[in-house]
């Protein structure tokens, strides 16, 4: 039986993967499927596809765009859109442009508490390339000894509403769901279970989205259940993934996570109708 992963960060976001390390456990791991979704970029995808043909495995297309919803980050996955569009490719860039700015806010908070974090440092975990964010700025706390952890640079400082955490993020999950259909892709809600409301689901197939990840790391059996059963409810598509960052998780996620490839096949079929 084949089997895929369907939520695949990179270092081209918060990932410490490259795109060849990536497919590359990823076929140890015995998957014959990923989803390659970044954070408000594709420059991973192009060189996932090229190193997938000396090593096949399948390489679906994504992207995991950041909204923002009554003062909560709402993440909004798109598979199989058209990444190479320089239209889409324009859109992000202005994203990623926001990203830096936020980063930098964060930043300035965090001298209040007598942190000082040089603005190059966060950018150079970054790779100087893609999309910077929270998880790059908690790496550099980490390094400058500011905190234990990575889990402790969120819980204290930069997590939803602690005290050097910056909201500013003007993308709604509408304008987000509207831009992958756009792209010809299949919007999907990430994690629901990390947003605390379910009742949002309904407002989010309203304005498009076609699926929900059901299966997830931070779901229990009986959440994926409870997300499977909406899904089900509602007509939508049923995904799910590791959300795999490397090691920026402190661990190796990719196949942790993995669901059967008539999963894929559905969301082929969808993307074929669009």
């Amino acid at each position: 039986m084949k089997y895929a992963d369907l939520h695949v960060h990179t270092i081209f976001s918060d990932g410490t993967f490259t795109p060849e390390e990536a497919v590359r456990v990823a076929r140890e791991k015995g998957l014959s499927c990923i989803a390659i979704c970044d954070h408000d970029c594709v420059d991973g995808i192009g060189p996932s596809i090229e190193y997938s043909k000396k090593n096949p495995i399948e390489i679906i297309p994504g992207v995991e765009l950041t909204a923002m919803k009554d003062r909560k980050e709402i993440h909004i996955l798109g598979y199989f859109i058209s990444w190479k569009e320089q239209w889409f490719k324009e859109i992000l860039k202005k994203i990623q442009a926001e990203r830096v700015l936020r980063i930098n806010k964060m930043i300035e908070k965090l001298k209040r508490f007598n942190i000082e974090v040089m603005p190059d440092r966060v950018m150079n975990i970054a790779g100087g390339k893609g999309s910077v964010g929270r998880l790059h700025l908690a790496r550099a706390l980490v390094e400058i000894k500011a905190v234990s952890s990575i889990q402790a640079a969120f819980d204290k400082y930069i997590g939803d509403f602690k005290p050097c955490y910056v909201e500013d993020i003007d993308f709604s999950p509408k304008e987000a769901i509207e831009f992958i259909l756009r792209a010809k892709g299949i919007p999907v809600l990430a994690h629901p279970y990390t947003i605390g409301n379910d009742s949002l689901i309904q407002e989010f197939v309203k304005y498009g989205m076609r699926g929900i990840e059901v299966f997830h790391i931070d779901h229990s059996l009986s959440i994926s259940k409870r997300y499977e059963k909406i899904a089900l409810e509602n007509g939508l598509l049923v995904t799910g993934g590791s959300d795999c960052h490397g090691l920026g998780k402190g661990r190796v996620l990719l196949g942790t996570v993995r669901v059967p490839y008539s999963l894929v096949d559905k969301l082929k079929e969808a993307a074929n109708r669009i």
